[in-house]
């Protein structure tokens, strides 16, 4: 007896079931809804806030402002020092970003490609900046670095934000270096290739997705640091979220910090909208050969 299977016949798939369709598109608007909730009510709110006519205000059971102007806006830009905040925190955080993506890599090469003993514990020593409170780290370093007779307030917070956010560019580097192809070094080698020619031809194309989401991630990290740009920064060296907190602190003033919330977040979206398509486009044919 010929089965179905042996005479050759396909089975035509199942077409999903109209409860399934149903179950589906609920999850959708459930989805939907969430990030609607966590993303997109926050950001109108703060845009709505920052647009607050300072003489009419935005009072219950007012549903939406009743007036809306820039005054604010100018009042922040006018009346603090947010100018020079913004050029502070714009010349830290990059130069942040490439002198941590120097300092990790060659920890990231030795974590992704060559086993040793204690390299788990390496690994997790490595993570101990992320453990430790923020501003903890911000009073120890400002003993230390004072100690050392290092007064430049630049120099400080850019020695502090290193060490802090040092595990992101290393966790990134590790993954990006193991996923460098060794037959791909040994074909470049056995060509002639020079080192640096290795290192175009095998490392980069593997290395570069990492690179940037290293820069872009520790960028958005120092640019949105606090305690440690206030206490070791304070009074000589401002950053954007020193006028934020100072808004969110005794003299709470929303619209205010809206204002300067609106200018440190959305340089920062569009950071990590940017993260996000530079990671689709990275080769999935890479795949991780170690040597």
């Amino acid at each position: 007896m010929v089965s179905l299977a042996d005479s050759g016949a396909t089975v035509a798939p199942k077409k999903p079931t109209r409860r399934a369709g149903a179950l589906n598109r609920f999850l959708m608007i459930v989805l939907m809804t969430i990030v609607a909730i966590w993303l997109i009510v926050p950001f109108s709110m703060a845009v709505l806030w920052s647009l607050v006519d300072p003489e009419t205000g935005w009072n219950y059971p007012d549903l939406l402002p009743p007036s809306l102007t820039h005054l604010r806006w100018v009042e922040v830009w006018t009346t603090t020092a947010l100018p020079q905040a913004i050029a502070n925190s714009y010349m830290l955080a990059p130069t942040v970003a490439v002198v941590t993506l120097i300092l990790a890599s060659p920890t990231a090469y030795c974590f992704a490609r060559y086993d040793f003993a204690g390299k788990g514990l390496a690994q997790l020593a490595t993570l101990l900046p992320l453990v430790v409170p923020g501003f903890v780290l911000a009073i120890f370093f400002s003993s230390l670095i004072f100690s050392l007779g290092i007064y430049s307030r630049f120099l400080s917070i850019l020695m502090a934000h290193c060490v802090l956010f040092l595990p992101y560019a290393i966790r990134i580097m590790t993954v990006s270096f193991g996923q460098v192809r060794q037959d791909l070094i040994d074909a470049a080698r056995d060509l002639g290739a020079s080192p640096l020619a290795v290192f175009r031809a095998a490392y980069m194309p593997a290395l570069l997705p990492g690179i940037l989401a290293s820069l872009i991630i520790v960028f958005i990290q120092s640019i949105e640091e606090f305690a440690i740009a206030f206490i070791v920064g304070a009074p000589n060296f401002t950053t954007i979220p020193s006028i934020l907190y100072s808004y969110l602190g005794y003299n709470f003033i929303r619209p205010n910090a809206a204002v300067v919330s609106l200018i440190l977040v959305v340089p920062n979206v569009l950071l990590m909208l940017g993260l996000e398509r530079l990671l689709k486009s990275a080769n999935p044919a890479q795949t991780g050969v170690k040597g």
